[in-house]
């Protein structure tokens, strides 16, 4: 044997092959056990390289030895060239979870959601497992499990598609951007790996005999597709400082009214949480999960110890978060009805402002922006796995009856409680043929509008 070839004693090689048989026999069990337990990335053999972006994954992971579309798909996770203040934060996201700085989970909530920090221990995003979703198979908290099982009449949400919160919330994240409303943090469909993360027993074995062998038998390593765990698909939202929930703050705004700047200037943001709700039809909009940041007026010493003078005069905002649990494919038609709680609000009350309408509403009244803003949701919705092409269309025939409803009520000069009060539209795209040739059919712009006739049961919750 020449000398540049390793040497394997026969005990090294006999304990290799048991490791490795008995990995075999974990993934053909996992395999066996459900199709969900697939990695979310291309299986594929690799050799030593680094990323493009000189990414930490550099140093768990290595470039594909396969080419093509297989290297472009695994080299593109959590890059936006567009957006690179948004890959720097994934990317120090990812240094920090190599550091063994790992997310935190947020124990309140029906869902697995994790506060991500980056390398000095700040949280800089809130992630959103697809699979531990209030509803998902790797859900950590028991809650919905106990709700499926004593009251299956109830469980879940029929209007909504199953398991596609973490897209719901990077769609309101798009509509906000499409429409300049600026209370959605930014949001993002990213893929992450973290021991913190709920995986199943089989997912963390795997992982744990992988490294075995990689340490003692780097020969057999190199071969492994991956070494870690596999990475999860969910939606990162980026985290907003000196927010409190809503509930608080109208609380004291009642005790304690604004003045008549700061209260017109959150009535204006207030106007921008109905706009994006009522577009994207929340079913999950309480007093508890939008935010209000209140900056009270700030008062500088002039020096004679009597005169007092404003240098920073009082500011409010407002944040959307929690916006999983919206894009139905129908309206809410059966036991549920799922209101919206701020139409409840003195602030409901009073008419859209005119700086509101003008915003929106030559937005709103243009079919192609309504068009391009269905093409842009396509465009994200059908990067989940489980994608369905007429479920979609369904959700987008609610969306445009949504914004019928707004656009009218915007010019008749309505208040967002008259807008709750519209009937129910759906917009479907017309199903003939368009054009002269088959090459036209799928370009039409012909659409129906109906009526919703069934109501659900309770009406108040």
């Amino acid at each position: 044997m020449s000398s540049d070839i390793e040497a394997i004693t026969p005990v090294e090689a006999t304990e290799a092959v048991v490791v490795v048989d008995e990995r075999s026999r974990s993934l053909s069990t996992a395999s066996e056990a459900s199709e969900d337990t697939a990695p979310l990335l291309p299986e594929v053999n690799f050799g030593p390289s680094t990323t493009g972006m000189g990414s930490p994954r550099s140093n768990r992971e290595n470039q594909p030895l396969l080419g093509g579309a297989n290297r472009c798909e695994v080299e593109e996770i959590n890059i936006w060239h567009d957006d690179p203040h948004f890959t720097d934060l994934v990317r120090q996201a990812e240094i920090a979870i190599e550091n063994g700085i790992y997310p935190e989970r947020i124990y309140q909530g029906s869902s697995g959601s994790y506060f991500v920090k980056n390398s000095n221990g700040k949280v800089i995003a809130v992630y959103k497992p697809k699979d531990e979703e209030p509803y998902g198979r790797l859900n950590p908290k028991w809650t919905k499990w106990i709700h499926k099982v004593c009251c299956p009449c109830c469980f879940g949400r029929s209007c909504l598609v199953p398991n596609q919160g973490y897209m719901s919330e990077a769609g309101a994240s798009l509509v906000d951007h499409k429409l300049h409303l600026n209370v959605v943090p930014k949001t993002r469909v990213v893929k992450l790996a973290s021991e913190t993360f709920n995986y199943t027993r089989i997912d963390r074995e795997k992982s744990r005999a992988k490294k075995l062998v990689s340490e003692r038998f780097p020969k057999f390593g190199r071969h492994f597709h991956r070494i870690g765990l596999p990475p999860k698909v969910g939606s990162f939202q980026l985290f907003v400082e000196g927010y409190k929930d809503a509930d608080y703050w109208l609380r004291r705004f009642e005790a304690e009214p604004l003045g008549e700047t700061t209260s017109r200037q959150f009535q204006l943001n207030f106007e921008r949480i109905v706009i994006l709700d009522y577009i994207i039809r929340n079913t999950d909009r309480g007093n508890d999960n939008w935010l209000i940041k209140y900056d009270k007026p700030t008062l500088d010493d002039n020096g004679d110890g009597e005169d007092w003078s404003l240098v920073k005069p009082p500011e409010v905002k407002v944040a959307a978060i929690d916006n999983g649990l919206a894009f139905p494919y129908k309206h809410p038609d059966s036991w549920r009805a799922y209101p919206y709680h701020w139409a409840w609000l003195p602030w409901a009350k009073l008419p859209f402002s005119t700086d509101t309408r003008d915003l929106v509403l030559p937005l709103l009244s243009d079919m192609n922006f309504v068009q391009e803003l269905c093409d842009d949701m396509y465009n994200l919705f059908k990067t989940d796995r489980g994608f369905d092409r007429h479920l979609f269309e369904r959700q987008m025939s609610v969306m445009r009856g949504q914004i019928l409803n707004l656009t009218q009520a915007l010019r008749d000069g309505k208040s967002p409680v008259q807008l709750v009060q519209m009937p129910a539209v759906i917009v479907e795209r017309s199903k003939g043929r368009v054009g002269t040739t088959a090459r036209f059919r799928s370009f039409s712009d012909t659409f129906t509008q109906s009526f919703q006739e069934k109501s659900p049961f309770f009406s108040w919750c």
